[in-house]
């Protein structure tokens, strides 16, 4: 569960975020992806819109890693990852992209 996830994406309900500035617990529809963008590899974590202040401490963070769970089934352990890009949907849900560090 910690091989670089494929275009297949992949949802849960709870996501844990352990950041170079922060540690938080993420509940709600959270999805998982890896994207494929001008021949590099991304991985994007996509939030549901929540705490503000999380957001912007994830946004503000350089290296994340996550583990992205259904109910208590572990669907994704990521590697440590080098933050990218991060972007707002129509919906509000954050997305944050990331590469193998």
């Amino acid at each position: 569960m910690t091989d670089f996830p494929g275009p297949i994406p992949m949802h849960g309900d709870r996501v844990e975020i352990l950041a170079d500035t922060f540690v938080a617990t993420v509940t709600g529809k959270i999805t998982s992806r890896g994207v494929l963008v001008d021949g590099n590899g991304f991985v994007e974590l996509v939030l549901p819109d929540g705490d503000p202040q999380q957001r912007r401490d994830l946004e503000r963070s350089t290296r994340y890693q996550y583990r992205l769970y259904d109910g208590r089934v572990l669907l994704y352990s990521s590697p440590d990852l080098k933050l990218r890009d991060t972007r707002r949907e129509d919906d509000g849900a954050l997305v944050v992209a990331g590469s193998p560090a």
